[in-house]
């Protein structure tokens, strides 16, 4: 019998047959290609869901409540409900494993836990919609704490929601179309709201460089403005509703309570720290200062437009526009790579 050929003995090829045959990389077209699949479509509506309500506690919040009247000193406290955001990680671990009585039964454990985060900045805008700031600022603070809440709680669920719905090649395009839904949201939580606001009010008196502020608060206008950005919210209730749960994940029974607390809280941090070694401090430490610069900007540079006496026009088309495109881009090129 003569020996096999080079087309079926692998080793004639000088290729090992336990070996994988390397795959051809793909091309600029297939790349750009994923970010129109219905998974990075779906996160783009989720993004906007998730970037929606931030400037809605922050920026615009401040820009409302120094037109209201409110002094610097009382804004600058408010702007520690963003807190919620930076220690989401205490209650992660129960978004991640707890089960919500009836609704995970009935649309999954990371659907339920959106739409439940997802109704509850809904009915918190409501809230700060329906409540003047110069009568009644405590009922806006606890509606401003729900909604950053609600808000971080959606982003703890949106994390395990895109990491589990697609596999490692397409994370960086459905991190990508995430942010750019992100950005948008922000510009109309932004601009948007202060563009609303102006439409609706009632026979607008002419911005005065030096007006006291107070003086062109019309709480009307802004309760039209938040109850539209309530409404905005139904893009991502709308994209969960229509979503399929991600593949059910199986975790293994804790036997109590400290067990428990080891493998949802402990575990990971240890994790952390064993594959990164003396360079985690580094990257906490980075996490940590990179956004410190536009959470001060975005708190009080508000206040400074309304004493300069700009329009809420003027503040939506200048601070709230320039720059985001260049972040898309970004956002797209880096998922790309």
């Amino acid at each position: 019998m003569s020996p096999p050929t080079s087309a079926t003995n692998p080793t004639a090829t000088g290729r090992d047959a336990a070996e994988p045959v390397p795959q051809p990389s793909p091309t600029w077209g297939d790349t750009l290609r994923v970010y129109l699949e219905p998974a990075s479509l779906r996160m783009f509506a989720l993004g906007f869901s998730a970037g929606l309500p931030l400037l809605l506690v922050l920026g615009t919040l401040s820009f409302r409540l120094r037109e209201a009247g409110l002094d610097r000193t009382t804004i600058g406290y408010l702007s520690w409900v963003g807190l919620a955001y930076a220690f989401k990680w205490c209650w992660a671990p129960l978004v991640d494993r707890l089960p919500l009585p009836f609704l995970t039964r009935w649309v999954g454990r990371r659907r339920s836990w959106l739409l439940l985060s997802q109704f509850l900045i809904m009915a918190s805008l409501v809230g700060m919609a329906l409540s003047d700031p110069r009568t009644g600022l405590t009922a806006v603070v606890w509606c401003a704490l729900a909604v950053a809440f609600a808000s971080a709680t959606q982003d703890i669920a949106l994390d395990a929601f895109r990491i589990e719905s697609a596999d490692a090649r397409h994370q960086g395009a459905l991190a990508a179309t995430y942010q750019t839904g992100y950005r948008l949201a922000m510009i109309w939580a932004g601009a948007g709201v202060l563009w609303i606001a102006a439409r609706a009010e009632v026979a607008p008196v002419a911005a005065v460089v030096g007006a006291a502020p107070g003086v062109l608060y019309q709480q009307a206008a802004w309760t039209t403005a938040y109850l539209v950005m309530a409404a905005s919210m139904l893009v991502g209730v709308f994209t969960v509703l229509f979503s399929r749960e991600p593949a059910h994940v199986v975790l293994p029974p804790s036997k109590n309570a400290a067990e428990w607390l080891r493998s949802a809280l402990v575990e990971p941090f240890a994790d952390f720290l064993k594959r990164y070694g003396k360079q985690a401090v580094l990257i906490l430490a980075l996490i940590g200062v990179y956004r410190i610069s536009d959470v001060v900007m975005g708190i009080m540079a508000n206040p400074f437009y309304v004493d300069m006496g700009y329009t809420k026009d003027e503040v939506a088309a200048v601070t709230k526009v320039f720059g985001v495109i260049m972040t898309l881009v970004g956002a797209f090129i880096g998922g790309a790579l």
